[in-house]
């Protein structure tokens, strides 16, 4: 990676010091930075600056000191996008002004490997420049606590505060190069400890003696590399596309839903595979595809996952579901007599209710999965090689293909016909449609949606959504996305017609049409 030369001054003694940057005066026009469902995300060179960066990063840094824990140090990660490496940077020379030790990614990682070395090394925290899923020309500011799970509430609160009280005040920062000459940065790679860490909980030899072929789509993103060095050195056959880095993403966002992926589906079709698995520009979401290239939605994902711990490694423990995930966990649930716990969107609140509870795994709408026996915190990767793991015993047992071993979910757990559309709206348009909406759809709810009457309405508890229920458990959620300016309308449903019917109508809902 290629560095600037960092800013020096001589000392007294003749010895570079670092120059740190005397705060300037605050401007009554700083913008507001406010963390959403994962994170905070701005378009580069808008919103999202280094002196932004920057002004998170001192929030990270204050809550730190503040708790007495600088001397564990702070993980610092970063994705693909442009410039990642230096926003990173930029960060890490606030915590280090605050005398904080830094753990640097050597190269750009999936967020998750932050979260893992978080754990490893027992650090305060972690801080991930990412925005995951999001267009090419945004970036974002991801923070993992210290269990390794998406910062909850709590410490967001505390965050944003700090960045709201010291305004467009300039942090102080150490410069990064002279920080790691003193040895308050310690570059890591965190692949050979993970390897490690994964055998742990799953057999990786089963896996790589397998006699299957499986393509890899990581879009571009952080996760290239990992699942086939993970595997490599067996009978397996893993064939990996897209793994160059290219922060535009080819055109498309790096979030493993169609039509993103499929590419990916036209080479699964046209050849001889078993499996298509695929990851996010930051390789904590998961996605799959069967053996014809038939895109496995997100909620198929879930439901697959967790009749895999549940059936082939026997856990008992309770399962977290957003409010925005399928009706097959709790179908499952009952039928293995798990308990489930819902919460609302967004892994700020998954992680923190998978550690209170004791939960085998949590997952959400959006291909975020998280595993008890793993990491409270969505790990793509790990969720890919689970679901190949799946493909494995479910062959041992004489059912294959991987559209059969679907099949045999459904049969189990009910039927799940999802989609999800995105209504997209200016960015300065966006608080004037949430708040009709809200005004809207809680004082004046709909009674059906496609002609059958809505048995069960409720205000999400976060007030980002409404979510309305059919009498057959199919259901429409209308939800303010929380990191973007658009509105999100889902649908599951019994049938692909009443899917279809259910989303047309939330559709409607929103852009205030009759």
């Amino acid at each position: 990676m290629t560095r600037q030369p960092a800013s020096m001054a001589p000392s007294s003694l003749g010895v570079a010091e670092p120059i740190a940057t005397a705060p300037t005066t605050a401007r009554p026009d700083a913008p507001p930075i406010v963390f959403g469902t994962d994170g905070w995300r701005a378009r580069v060179a808008d919103e999202f600056s280094y002196q932004n960066v920057r002004r998170c990063a001192e929030g990270v840094a204050r809550y730190v000191v503040d708790n007495g824990t600088q001397a564990k140090g702070v993980v610092v990660g970063y994705d693909r996008r442009f410039c990642s490496e230096f926003f990173a940077e930029a960060a890490a020379e606030v915590l280090l002004a605050h005398e904080i030790p830094v753990l640097f990614a050597r190269e750009a990682i999936p967020t998750q490997m932050v979260s893992y070395e978080v754990v490893e090394r027992g650090a305060a925290c972690g801080v991930v420049i990412t925005a995951s899923h999001n267009p090419w020309t945004d970036n974002g500011f991801k923070v993992k606590s210290a269990t390794g799970a998406a910062a909850g509430p709590e410490i967001l609160e505390t965050l944003e505060a700090t960045i709201r009280d010291r305004g467009a005040d300039e942090p102080p920062r150490r410069p990064f190069a002279d920080a790691r000459a003193a040895g308050l940065v310690d570059e890591v790679d965190p692949f050979p400890g993970y390897r490690r860490y994964v055998g742990r909980s799953l057999d990786l030899d089963r896996l790589r003696h397998a006699n299957v072929r499986v393509l890899v789509d990581p879009l571009w993103g952080s996760g290239a590399g990992w699942i086939p060095r993970l595997l490599e050195g067996g009978r397996i056959e893993v064939t990996e596309i897209h793994q160059e880095r290219n922060p535009w993403f080819g055109g498309v966002n790096p979030e493993p839903i169609r039509p993103n992926v499929d590419e990916a589906l036209r080479v699964l079709a046209a050849g001889s595979w078993d499996m298509g698995l695929l990851l996010d520009g930051d390789a904590d979401r998961a996605g799959a595809a069967d053996e014809r290239g038939t895109f496995i939605h997100q909620l198929q994902v879930m439901g697959l996952l967790m009749y895999y711990l549940l059936e082939h490694r026997g856990f008992r423990d309770p399962v977290v579901s957003t409010v925005n995930e399928t009706s097959m966990v709790p179908r499952l649930g009952e039928r293995y007599g798990v308990t489930v716990h819902e919460t609302p969107v967004g892994f700020k609140y998954v992680g923190p209710k998978m550690i209170e509870t004791g939960a085998m795994m949590g997952g959400e709408e959006s291909g975020g999965y998280g595993f008890g026996m793993h990491l409270p915190e969505r790990d793509g990767i790990y969720a890919d090689l689970l679901l190949l793991d799946l493909l494995v015993r479910e062959r041992e047992r004489g059912l294959r293909p991987v559209s059969r071993v679907i099949e045999h979910l459904h049969q189990l757990a009910g039927p799940s016909f999802y989609h999800r559309i995105d209504v997209h709206v200016a960015r300065d348009a966006y608080a004037e449609l949430k708040a009709r909406l809200l005004v809207e759809l809680d004082g004046n709810p709909p009674a059906e949606l496609a002609g059958r009457p809505i048995v069960r309405s409720v205000a999400l508890s976060t007030r980002d959504g409404f979510k309305f229920w059919l009498d057959d458990g199919s259901w429409l959620l209308v939800r303010f996305s929380g990191t973007e300016a658009l509105v999100r309308v889902y649908a599951e449903a019994t049938s692909a017609e009443l899917r279809d019917e259910i989303l047309q109508a939330g559709e409607r809902l929103v852009r205030g049409a009759t």
